[in-house]
């Protein structure tokens, strides 16, 4: 399991990345948006503010690359990122925390589990679990609910 530390962030160790390129594509409001290129794809999904979009900042070397926000809630949509040309990093919204509507939250809900499900293209969900404190009920059930639907995921914990 992976674990990951504020200091991590922070330090910015020198990491040994092959990437040549990396860029934004776009953001999609639905599974059936999204680019039908047939490239693979690596999503990142967890809780709201968990650290999904400061992840992708940090493999990419690029602080600017994936917005962030203190404030929980702020990715809605699928965010693509193509890396060398070749296959591409997804940026899940957040399940959970987001102080949003009901309705709301069970929209990013159903675009998670449409994108996680609809997407032949995914090749793995990396899961965040904040390791500050236990996973939660909502972490517990996400894990079940991908293990149902086969829906290969690697989970990794962030210490704030």
């Amino acid at each position: 399991m992976l674990t990951l530390t504020r200091k991590t962030f922070q330090t910015r160790p020198k990491l040994i990345m092959f990437f040549k390129s990396y860029r934004f594509i776009g953001s999609f409001p639905s599974a059936q948006d999204c680019p039908q290129t047939g490239l693979p794809e690596f999503a990142f999904g967890g809780r709201s503010n968990v650290g999904k979009s400061s992840l992708i900042n940090y493999l990419t070397n690029n602080r600017h690359l994936a917005r962030t926000s203190q404030t929980p809630g702020k990715t809605q949509l699928l965010n693509y990122y193509l890396v060398d040309e070749r296959w591409y990093l997804v940026d899940l919204p957040g399940y959970g925390f987001a102080k949003v509507s009901k309705e709301k939250r069970h929209q990013f809900q159903q675009l998670i589990r449409d994108y996680l499900i609809q997407r032949s293209t995914l090749q793995c969900l990396f899961l965040l679990i904040d390791a500050r404190i236990p996973p939660q009920p909502i972490d517990l059930r996400f894990v079940n609910w991908l293990g149902e639907h086969r829906i290969p995921f690697a989970s990794g914990v962030y210490q704030g």
